[in-house]
């Protein structure tokens, strides 16, 4: 089973690409990570996800997401590669998103499916 499901803040505006028969948008999530250290103290990291969404989702992340939002991301994880300019192969890890709930401080949250 390939399921991720993460919580964090959008850190980027979706970016959007149009291709002849779909539309893509992509943005990143910043999740935290909480832990105590030997010396029993707190420490907090912040990972960077990429996150994106195909075709009809694309246009619904565009309306919907923005930089700042808590948001609840439902998906998949996809692995691609690719040869840069240096002859390198580059792998890519990233999400691709079904579902987005947005989480808002006063308990209510809207949902949609990607």
């Amino acid at each position: 089973m390939n399921q991720v499901k993460l919580i964090g803040n959008v850190g980027s505006n979706p970016t959007i690409k149009v291709f002849e028969n779909s539309k893509l948008a992509s943005f990143s999530l910043a999740t935290k990570n909480t832990f105590q250290t030997r010396e029993q103290k707190e420490k907090t990291t912040t990972q960077w996800h990429k996150i994106v969404a195909w075709g009809e989702n694309a246009k619904k992340a565009e309306e919907l997401i923005e930089k700042g939002k808590l948001v609840e991301i439902e998906g998949s994880l996809q692995t691609r590669n690719y040869v840069n300019q240096y002859n390198q192969k580059v792998y890519i890890t990233e999400v691709v998103a079904y579902k987005i709930t947005e989480k808002t401080s006063e308990k209510k949250e809207r949902t949609f499916f990607l």
